[in-house]
């Protein structure tokens, strides 16, 4: 894979994208001064204290402009960054005695890499070396209130000024105390590699100092953060400060833990989605398999405890369970998309043939798994008047807010510890495994250890609602006149609210679900073009699906509709796509992207009959990504055989351009933009669940057919663009959307027939054989050599 930064050999400046020196300066954080608080602690102990910094939409000429979208004026990120800040002193940084910084990251790590990022901020602003700081993630802290959600691709963007301040103030601490063992000015002193120099050389190291630095206690002290022009940290490629510790196998998940009698736990669950125990025939049986412990019915199931997971997969598989019907029995993919059709919103403006045409389409994206490759798991230990969980938690205080609720025992009695996670996507924003182990370990009275089978996960867990786009944009005079698009969806749960109890509970009452809904579309639902007059809306129908807020959460669907159609208008109208696209753009960022991509991806060369470019841009969370894709669907292609897979065309190629404002971390922007090309190349292609009376035929990853090898392009460019602001823009989510929206794009110009349906190989008959439901732990199997390609 090739790499480029055109950061590294250009030079540039820390701007807002217009590159002008006076415009980066009034804008620029670099020398604004912060208040900081110094806290009563052993050793030195900091907080930031920070104001509110929204940012205006930037204005772009167009022929037909379009007004700018509430997403445009106030998004998500935005939100979640203000709801932060009245709680963002309560985020502190500590130097220990050996010299450490340690920081409890108030957020999760799933893989996305945060807490390296986190550390590279440490390091800048304390001047640092990075393997001198210590992140860990913090346990549920109430009094964070909604500082300690993990979503939206806003982890970097909401801490980054405040782990600035902090580690600033910290080193403006060590400084004075320096002066004062020194007997020299502070301003004479300068700090290298964790120690404090002063002008006749003398080394002071922050160990030293750290206890006389913490003197002055519960005291606001003020402090200027380092000028981007100094960075040496920030802004260089960096390998993850867990790199060595995941490839050698020390890495610690939840299911590394060893809390004493805490057994392994699984769960019997039921054929369909979200059935419920009439009655266990056979209890006492199952209660003398070797090695089981316990057995008890719960909510969800049967729960097992037993000495090993393997006696437990034997129990599950032996119970005979009477079960009742689900939230969703008989439903399939027809029953679903017909709901969806009698839900959708009415177009608005007619097509009028004698003015005006018009691209019709409506598009069908079908249910996604948000199964991780780490499965579900947790830790409980309830005692009679406490609970202690632990678990990879991307919303931690409504886990322990609720826990605490079901358990009838007051939050301060409930410790829940965050534990590293092995992907995410949205999915650990749900604490199912957390609340269902509590319930098992309340239940038998004893610490449990639960982890979900994976077919568990596919079946019932958390999902990618089913949705549909139906869009109209008119045209005339080779111009866009209007852009409608009803996006109409299986209701996505978002009882994990902003990150408490309060939004949580406000997003499960019945009228209020609707206005969460509504609001997370506004605030996310960006449309990167001026389509004239453009209204994107959004209806929700459906609850009997356990939902969530897949990565990306509505735009991967929107935006694929949305660049389908832009390559249907280009074609009637007769204009090359990307030349298009480009004129229409909104925002500079945007335009540099696309012509980035246009340029390095050779936008419009010659390609055989069968093979084809797409090209589709993106902006979300204050940053901007352009993909081109170049896809193969010629039979020699389509119709490779590859053992116990499903092959179908293959993206050849994929050339992305990212810009972020400020990309602390080069290396981790591009491993992020890496995965989510693989998500956007499996949603598009090949990744999709199959609903059939009233549950989902997939079980495992071998039949969900994720991108795979052999079907990863082999040509990989990502390009990180020179830096267009002074603070990073969300990258967590950012290439999904685009992905989707480019390799659909050059299948439809490959095929030439737009495709409407995703993911394009959802037509039946199906590529694998279902796995039984009864019982619902299939077999293990026995070749699994066999299986290795």
């Amino acid at each position: 894979m090739a790499r480029r930064h055109p950061a590294r050999d250009e030079h540039h400046t820390s701007g807002t994208g217009d590159g002008s020196p006076e415009r980066a300066s009034e804008a620029g954080i670099g020398r604004r001064r912060f208040l900081g608080y110094v806290l009563a602690a052993p050793t030195l102990t900091v907080a930031a204290q920070l104001g509110a910094e929204v940012l205006a939409p930037r204005e772009a000429a167009a022929l037909i402009p379009s007004l700018p979208g509430p997403a445009e004026l106030l998004d998500l990120n935005e939100l979640l960054t203000l709801a932060a800040l009245p709680t963002s002193n309560l985020i502190t940084i500590r130097i220990d005695t050996d010299g450490t910084a340690h920081f409890a990251l108030p957020r999760a790590e799933v893989g996305q890499g945060v807490t390296t990022s986190s550390a590279m901020i440490v390091a800048e602003e304390l001047d640092l070396p990075l393997d001198k700081v210590r992140v860990t993630l913090a346990d549920a802290r109430p009094e964070l209130l909604f500082n300690q959600l993990t979503g939206g691709s806003n982890t970097t963007y909401s801490t980054y000024t405040p782990i600035r301040v902090a580690a600033a103030l910290a080193r403006a601490r060590l400084l004075h105390a320096a002066s004062l063992v020194l007997g020299a000015a502070v301003e004479t002193l300068t700090t290298k590699a964790g120690a404090v120099v002063s002008p006749a050389g003398a080394l002071l190291g922050y160990g030293e100092l750290a206890v006389k630095a913490a003197a002055l206690a519960d005291a606001a002290v003020e402090v200027t953060l380092k000028d981007p022009d100094r960075f040496r940290v920030i802004g260089t490629a960096q390998r993850r400060v867990d790199a060595l510790e995941a490839v050698t196998g020390r890495k610690k998940f939840a299911m590394d833990l060893q809390v004493p009698d805490a057994l392994p736990t699984m769960v019997c669950r039921p054929p369909t989605i979200n059935g419920t125990v009439r009655s266990v025939a056979n209890l006492a049986e199952v209660r003398a398999m070797p090695g089981v412990t316990d057995v008890v019915t719960v909510s969800t199931g049967v729960a097992v405890r037993g000495r090993t997971f393997g006696q437990c997969v034997d129990a599950v598989r032996a119970l005979r369970v009477d079960w009742g019907p689900g939230t969703a029995e008989g439903a399939s993919d027809a029953t679903v998309l017909e709901k969806l059709r009698r839900a959708e919103l009415p177009l608005v403006v007619p097509a009028l043939p004698l003015l005006t045409k018009a691209v019709d389409a409506r598009f069908t994206f079908h249910f996604a798994s948000n199964a991780a490759l780490e499965t579900n798991c947790a830790i409980a230990d309830v005692r009679a008047d406490s609970a202690e969980i632990w678990a990879s938690l991307k919303a931690p205080i409504v886990a322990q807010e609720q826990i605490a609720l079901k358990l009838g025992l007051p939050p301060t009695a409930v410790r829940v510890h965050v534990t590293e996670g092995g992907g995410s996507f949205g999915r650990k924003l749900f604490s199912d495994a957390a609340h269902e182990a509590a319930e098992i370990s309340k239940a038998l009275g004893k610490p449990v250890k639960l982890m979900w089978h994976r077919t568990d996960d596919f079946r019932q867990g958390r999902t990618h609602p089913m949705s549909t786009s139906r869009v109209r944009a008119t045209y005339s005079l080779g111009e866009v006149l209007t852009y409608e698009q009803r996006h109409t969806s299986v209701a996505t749960d978002f009882g994990h609210g902003i990150g408490e109890v309060l939004t949580a509970e406000a997003a499960r009452l019945p009228v209020a679900d609707a206005a969460f809904s509504q609001t997370m579309f506004q605030l996310t639902q960006i449309s990167p073009y001026h389509l004239g007059v453009t209204t994107q809306l959004l209806a929700e129908t459906d609850k009997g699906f356990n939902t969530g807020s897949m990565r990306n959460i509505y735009s991967p669907n929107v935006r694929c509709a949305q660049e389908l159609v832009m390559d249907e208008l280009a074609k009637r109208m007769g204009q090359d796509g990307y030349a298009m696209r480009r004129r229409l753009l909104k925002d500079a960022r945007a335009r540099a992207v696309l012509d980035k991509v246009a340029e390095a991806g050779e936008w419009g060369r010659s390609m055989p009959a069968g093979t084809a470019q797409g090209i589709a841009v993106h902006t979300e969370y204050h940053s901007a990504v352009a993909i081109l894709a170049e896809i193969d669907c010629r039979p020699e292609t389509t119709g490779r055989k590859v053992p116990n897979a499903y092959t179908g065309p293959r993206v050849t190629k994929v050339v992305c351009a990212v810009d972020v404002g400020l990309a602390v971390n080069p290396r981790g922007l591009e491993a992020q933009m890496m995965g989510g090309i693989a998500d956007g190349i499996a949603i598009t292609l090949t990744s999709g669940l199959h609903l059939r009376d009233g549950h989902f035929l997939e079980g495992s990853w071998d039949q969900y057919f994720y991108t795979r090898q052999w079907n990863t392009p082999p040509e990989l460019e990502i390009i990180v663009m020179p830096p267009s602001g002074d603070k990073p823009g969300g990258a967590g989510e950012l290439a999904v959307a685009g992905a989707m929206a480019a390799v659909a794009c050059a299948y439809g110009r490959a095929t030439g027939t737009m495709p409407t349906v995703f993911p394009v190989n959802h037509a039946e008959p199906l590529a694998f054989t279902p796995l039984p439901t009864v019982p619902p732990v299939p077999a293990s199997p026995t070749d699994g050599r066999d299986r290795t390609i």
